[in-house]
């Protein structure tokens, strides 16, 4: 099953268009009243603003009072060569430059210039929202990995400052070790959660629940700090 075959609906919200560079991103906004802060998604290997999983713990976000906002880090023409080479899903730069763009339009946004940033990173996109971070330390407030790939955030680990929750699976030994790794070089504020019985999409029953209900008391704490 890939990233965007699980189960969940993303909550209401208004599509909008984000510009960089020669390209335009799609995405859906959602700003619940008395926001404390917003999530920005990093979608990760396959997927999109579509995909199931990250629609069910954004929508978890959501009534938990967090604003979100589901992006699509790659255009429509983009996705189609990426399904045959699978070689932009792991452009660790090109996909952190599309976060820094996404970012800095929440600045200017009316509805979100004024809240702080978290970035929910899944699979590669882990790895880009570190990377987005250290680019904007004064707007990313805090950072969750999702079965993510941190280590491709490579040299920019030692720089990240965003407290960072770090969620794998307990049956995803590979990616386990690899997020170890990335600890023992990141000297800001991060935790390692491990969920028992979750393979590397969080597919068994009750698994992403857990993901969702860890990265929504995460971002709480955070982006409601002063």
């Amino acid at each position: 099953m890939g990233e965007d075959e699980a189960g969940g609906r993303a909550g209401a919200g208004r599509s909008i268009t984000i510009p960089i560079g020669s390209i335009a991103l799609e995405g859906n906004l959602v700003v619940p009243d008395r926001a404390p802060g917003v999530v920005l998604f990093a979608h990760g290997s396959g997927s999109g603003r579509h995909s199931p999983r990250n629609q069910y713990v954004a929508r978890v976000l959501q009534e938990g009072g967090i604003a979100t906002l589901l992006i699509d880090l790659l255009t429509e023409a983009e996705e189609q060569v990426d399904l045959t080479t699978r070689h932009l899903r792991f452009d660790i730069p090109l996909l952190a430059e599309r976060l820094i763009g996404a970012i800095d339009w929440l600045g200017a946004e009316p509805s979100t210039a004024g809240l702080p940033v978290g970035l929910f990173g899944a699979s590669t996109g882990g790895g880009a929202a570190l990377l987005a971070s250290v680019a904007r330390p004064d707007r990313v407030r805090a950072v969750v990995s999702r079965g993510g790939r941190p280590d491709l955030a490579d040299a920019a680990l030692p720089e990240v400052v965003a407290p960072t929750l770090l969620i794998i699976g307990g049956l995803d030994d590979v990616v386990i070790a690899l997020n170890q790794v990335a600890m023992e070089q990141m000297r800001g504020e991060t935790e390692l959660k491990i969920v028992p019985g979750a393979t590397h999409l969080f597919e068994e029953p009750g698994t992403l629940e857990q993901v969702a209900e860890l990265a929504r008391d995460w971002f709480t704490r955070y982006l409601a700090a002063e």
